[in-house]
């Protein structure tokens, strides 16, 4: 099948629907259902984009007579890193880099997997069972690439009680846990969070990256993926967030409201030749970092985050446009930390595609000094992009009358009384709701608290940035100039 179409996506989420629950009731059909039918319209729109003309060959490439996304592409060169790149731009700019976990973020993770599946051949199992986890992972890349799948994964443990492990809740299966291995297969029982984008065709379970066991072997290690419509799987959704109104009053929340849920395991089946790691909690902790899935996504992320940065300037000085501010210095100097923050996000883009490597796997691998850059910065900076646009658009962004407003009895009075100075009352409208959903409805709010722990916890990032960091040529430059004894021409030794 290879690089679908929208129309193919939304047949295949008809046929198979994922278990959603929303508002105490399930989802028969997320393609129709009130809270989840335009997000469904718009991953369908992001699967067409591959195919206009124009795109394919940026969004797709060419393997064994059949084309497949680009974020799926196995890079070799540098060359071949920049164009993935390129790709995840194209796709963010769809959604001006509000959907966060866009099916190319996993796809970057299942392709580092996959040519670093001789990472998972080193879990073994005790008992007869012997799976090929190695093989397990190939393929399963294989067969993403192959149907084009759309994914969610689930990373994290029920928030319960941070201060004691998995095995010291008051049930051992609030968090996910291996019950038992049968001959054909492994059964799991427990929840997991966060699945983003649980319209999906499967999700990917993999190891987290802080699992905190005192044993070498444990229940909660694990990594594996499975349809999302598999008998006992459930996924409870939180409130949605596309509430029905018009794209010009909800302009992102009313297209991109990517879902967020958490997952339920009831005893669910999970097939041998689905599963890639068991029990090993030393591998299933260095899964990421030792495949280099981590920096392949973390690429994906930030050239996501330039996407929304161009989005926040575009926005902001729209805004500066359309009600004359611009000549203030005040103003000017808000939008030049927009800017700022922009072309640092591309500078780090473009190092860390300067600085790539060939990793032990034959891939192409994005430097990581200046991913893990990234993915501490942005975190840090983002809060402060809403709130520019909110001081730029002041009270503009509080009085918004609708597209029924501006249609009903007061709309001459409103063409009138809200109109730009450069702008109609109906294109500033337009632009202050946007402006709004980027920035303080529900919609924004979420993005908000998303962009604080995108990639983790901010403490906990810079704590493994410490850990990792190579900071010894640093210390040994300053050791050097310590020791130097030379003195500035004109004095004299004994001076």
């Amino acid at each position: 099948m290879a690089a679908i179409t929208g129309q193919q996506f939304l047949d295949r989420l008809r046929k198979s629907p994922p278990t959603l629950y929303i508002d105490g009731a399930r989802v028969e059909d997320p393609t129709t259902h009130p809270a989840t039918r335009n997000m469904c319209q718009s991953l369908a729109g992001l699967y067409d984009l591959q195919h206009q003309p124009e795109l394919r060959e940026k969004l797709t490439y060419e393997e064994g007579g059949e084309r497949h996304p680009m974020s799926l592409m196995v890079p070799r060169t540098k060359e071949d890193l920049a164009r993935i790149g390129e790709a995840h731009r194209i796709r963010a700019n769809y959604s001006l880099g509000f959907l966060g976990r866009a099916p190319d973020y996993m796809n970057a993770n299942v392709m580092a997997a996959g040519m670093g599946a001789g990472y998972f051949a080193r879990c073994e199992v005790e008992g007869d069972h012997q799976p090929d986890f190695a093989g397990n992972m190939r393929r399963y890349y294989e067969y993403v690439r192959d149907h084009d799948l759309c994914l969610t994964h689930a990373l994290t443990n029920p928030q319960v009680n941070r201060a004691k492990m998995a095995s010291e809740m008051p049930d051992p299966y609030i968090a996910l846990g291996i019950v038992e291995e049968r001959e054909d297969g492994v059964v799991m029982r427990g929840a997991r969070m966060m699945a983003t984008l649980p319209i999906a065709d499967e999700i990917l379970v993999f190891p987290s990256t802080v699992l905190k066991e005192n044993a070498d072997k444990s229940r909660y290690a694990m990594g594996f993926a499975i349809p999302t419509n598999t008998p006992g799987l459930s996924f409870q959704c939180r409130e949605p967030f596309d509430v029905g109104r018009d794209p010009e009053d909800h302009p992102l929340g009313s297209r991109f409201d990517e879902q967020d849920a958490f997952v339920i395991f009831d005893d669910v089946l999970v097939p041998w030749e689905r599963v890639f790691l068991l029990y090993d909690v030393e591998l299933a902790n260095k899964a990421y970092a030792a495949t280099d899935a981590v920096l392949h996504m973390a690429y994906q992320v930030v050239n996501l985050k330039v996407a929304k940065t161009e989005a926040f300037l575009g926005t902001a000085q729209s805004i500066v446009n359309a009600i004359g501010s611009g000549q203030f210095q005040h103003v000017q100097s808000k939008v030049a930390e927009i800017i700022v923050t922009l072309e640092i996000m591309k500078a780090l883009e473009v190092a860390a595609v300067a600085g790539a490597t060939v990793n032990e796997y034959g891939v192409m691998t994005p430097a990581r000094g200046p991913l893990d850059a990234a993915r501490n910065y942005y975190p840090a900076m983002y809060a402060r992009l809403p709130e520019l646009l909110q001081l730029l658009g002041a009270s503009g962004i509080i009085m918004m009358p609708s597209k029924a407003d501006r249609e009903g009895t007061l709309g001459p009075q409103i063409s009138k009384y809200l109109q730009a100075g450069n702008a109609s009352a109906e294109d500033r409208l337009k632009l202050f709701r946007l402006a709004w959903d980027m920035s303080m409805s529900s919609f924004g709010g979420r993005q908000s608290l998303y962009e604080k722990f995108f990639f983790g916890d901010p403490v906990r990032m810079h704590s493994a940035l410490y850990e990792v960091y190579d900071k010894g040529p640093a210390v040994e430059r300053i050791g050097q100039f310590l020791k130097r004894t030379e003195k500035p021409e004109g004095v004299a030794a004994d001076d």
